[in-house]
Order: C-alpha cells, then sequence, then structure tokens
C-alpha cells in the first residue's frame, strides 16, 4: 500500500482530508515560482501549479503525492493571497455584489510517476458589502493568507447569496475529485 505525502502545509487542506479518512504519512512544502503568467487563465494557473507542487517534491517509489491549488478569478482577473489590507479591501470590493469563480487545481504523482491532474470551478457570489463589513472583516484577519481574501470556513459564509458548485473547492480542496484522484492511485479511503 502506498504511502500519501501532500505537497501542502495548509492546514485546511489537512482536515478536508481527514473527512474522508485520509492522514498523509508526510508533509512536504513544495517550493515553486506562484507567480500567474502573462494572459495565463485562471483554470490553467491552478493545474499548472498543482502539477508543478506535486512533481517538486521528492519522492519514494513507495509513495504518492497529493498537490492542489486554489485561486478566485472575477472574470480573468486572478485574485492571489491578498499582500496587505488595502490590497484586502481592494479584492472584497471587487466580490462584493457579483458572482466569482473559484478554480482549484488537484495533482496526484502515483507510484509510476504519472501525474493526474483534475480542475475544478465552483461559482460564488457575494452580497453587496457595506463599507462597515469590508471594514470589520478586514480588522478580523481571516481573509489574510486566502485566496481572494476571504475564508468561506468563517465570517464570510456570511456574505455568500449563491453557491454552485464544491463547497470543500472553496475551503481548498475539492474532496469529491480528490477521492477519485486518490482512489485511482491505491490509496486507501476512510
Amino acid at each position: 500500500m502506498p504511502a500519501l505525502v501532500l505537497a501542502s502545509t495548509s492546514p485546511r487542506r489537512r482536515e478536508l482530508l481527514a473527512r474522508i479518512g485520509v492522514m498523509p504519512a508526510r508533509i512536504a512544502a513544495p517550493e515553486i515560482d506562484e507567480t500567474p503568467l502573462k494572459g495565463e487563465l485562471p483554470r490553467d494557473y491552478v493545474v499548472r501549479l498543482a502539477r508543478g507542487k506535486a512533481l517538486a517534491v521528492a519522492r519514494a517509489p513507495d509513495e504518492v503525492v497529493l498537490a492542489g491549488d486554489t485561486t478566485v478569478s472575477v472574470g480573468r482577473r486572478i485574485l492571489e493571497k491578498p499582500a496587505d489590507e488595502p490590497d484586502l479591501r481592494r479584492m472584497l470590493g471587487l466580490l462584493s455584489g457579483r458572482r466569482h469563480h473559484v478554480w482549484s487545481g488537484v495533482c496526484v504523482v502515483g507510484t509510476d510517476g504519472k501525474a493526474r491532474v483534475r480542475a475544478v470551478d465552483t461559482i460564488v457570489a457575494f452580497k453587496a458589502l457595506s463599507a462597515a463589513e469590508i471594514d470589520a472583516y478586514v480588522a478580523s484577519g481571516e481573509g489574510m493568507g486566502k485566496a481572494g481574501g476571504y475564508a468561506i470556513q468563517g465570517r464570510a459564509e456570511a456574505f455568500v447569496r449563491f453557491l454552485s458548485g464544491s463547497h470543500s473547492n472553496v475551503v481548498g480542496l475539492p474532496l469529491f475529485e480528490t477521492r477519485a484522484l486518490l482512489s485511482s492511485v491505491g490509496i486507501p479511503l476512510g
């Protein structure tokens, strides 16, 4: 039975894996450049990063590597993690009162060395946010370090008026697709 290496230090991804009964044998922090390429579409961006992260981690012959990347997009514009509070305010202003996409790329490298990748898109619509709501959310600090500047599993869930697709994708790892990929390479599921 292969051992699972999670190529992510995200506590959210570990929590999500636990929901499907999967515990990684080890955690690795992949070192790759996450800068979007000029003109790169959000789907292509997350697929490239997920594959890059999975392949950047050293793997023993009996190990399977799982990596993922999630981003938020408004149209073709990729919203990465906010650099600072003004950037977070800008992002929340862009998301206020409109639909956006949450894209995740998930990659599994099996014991055969082959990379298997899936892309998942979830559509989310925020209510129109008041200046006071944006101020309070920024002050909470919750949006820092999160793609698109928000955490749906936290206070920002109250901003969501519509969601179509995978909720776990918005948290950071689409479980349906992840489960299928892990099963395909022999990782036992709980």
